[in-house]
Parts: C-alpha cells; structure tokens; sequence
C-alpha cells in the first residue's frame, strides 16, 4: 500500500458543500410539502431558495473545475468490471473477496460508480435543476412569468422535482453505507477529509523501485 494524494481542495470542498446543500434542500423541501414541520412553512421557502441558488453557484464552479483540470473523464462510463462489481457489492464483500478494481489517481471510481455518477450528474442533478428553476421562476406570484412556456399547471413539474429529490436521497442513503466499504469502514471517510488515501501499489512500480532502490556493487 502506498499513501497517494488521490482527492485535491477543490475537490473535497464542493464534496462536502454539496452534500450539506442537498441534506437541507431535503429538509426544507419535505417542509414545504408539509412532511415534516421544522423552519416553518414561509420561512422554509425563502431558506430552500437561497439554498438552490447557492447550489446552482456551486454547479457553476464544479463544472468549470471539472473540465480545466481534465477530471470530467473519471465519470465516463465502462462496461469492463462492471458485473464484477454489481457480484462483488452483493456477495464478494460479505466474503472478504479482493476488489475488483484498484483505484488510482487518474482512475477513482469503479465501473458502477462511473455509471451511477454519470447518471447523477447528466439526468438527476439537470431535472433538478431545471424543474427547480421554473417551479421558482415560472409564473411566480405577480411577477417573473414565462408565459411563453404555456404550462397549464405546476403540477407535473412538481412531481418530477419530487421524485428527482427522492432519488437524491436514494443516492445519498446508499453513498454513506459505501464509504463503511474501503479498505477499513472510516478509510474512504478521512480520505475526503484530508485527500490522503492509502491505495495498492502496482506491482511492476514497486519492482522497478525496489531494484533502483538496491546499491550498486562496487567493481
């Protein structure tokens, strides 16, 4: 095992705002559907609001990071592995079995992170985002109307936001019990913490390490 810097600052900062912003987007969203009782119903409204905006302003960035630095590719999906994966998630790891991909730093998520992230990122995330827009802006209370658009009802809107926030959750529920599955259950948390992870080391760099590592023998 070697000890690499795999998540930079950037990185584990929109980690960890994003997943705050989506928790209290939760909150006071299921308050304003009257689920829970919490801020109080008005005051939930203006808190959800300034929280999708600081979201969308969080997007904006991540977007921008993610295609400067080249690490848009990490969320291209592959096929290779990936039933080895789904096996592993619901048998190997009950069974001490290897994993059966190793993370490095150009390569950090496995094929069934790639494809869940994917999808996160290019159909959940966008309904979100567009269906929360028109839900705010779309014939708001005496003004911002897009009467261009001719929706006759908010109705269908807010049903997609709806199920788009319970998929969130979904994606949420599952990602904190997979970060009890690395190397050790607090492992995968302390390397979004810090950006250090202890990673395997390829055989063939080790060998060729070990070799340049040994004295030279004198003629």
């Amino acid at each position: 095992m070697i000890r690499e810097y795999v998540y930079r600052g950037f990185e584990r900062f929109w980690h960890w705002t994003q997943a705050g912003l989506i928790l209290f987007l939760g909150v006071t969203g299921f308050e304003i559907h009257g689920s829970i009782r919490f801020f109080g119903y008005e005051q939930a409204v203006r808190y959800h609001s300034i929280a999708a905006l600081s979201f969308l302003t969080l997007i904006v960035f991540a977007i921008f990071w993610h295609f400067t630095t080249g690490e848009w590719r990490q969320y291209i999906p592959t096929w290779t592995n990936l039933r080895a994966q789904v096996e592993y998630y619901l048998l190997g790891i009950f069974h001490n079995a290897p994993h059966p991909t190793k993370k490095t730093v150009l390569s950090k998520l496995n094929p069934l992170q790639k494809l869940v992230y994917a999808g996160l990122k290019a159909l959940i995330i966008p309904v979100m985002v567009v269906t929360g827009l028109l839900y705010m802006f779309y014939r708001y209370p005496q003004r911002n109307e897009v009467l261009s658009l001719n929706i006759g009802s908010l109705e269908v809107i807010a049903v997609l936001h709806t199920i788009g926030a319970f998929l969130l959750l979904s994606f949420l529920a599952a990602h904190l019990y997979l970060i009890t599955t690395g190397r050790t259950p607090s492992s995968n948390l302390k390397a979004m913490i810090t950006g250090y992870e202890e990673i395997p080391q390829d055989h063939e760099v080790a060998a060729a390490a070990h070799i340049a590592s040994e004295p030279v023998p004198s003629k």
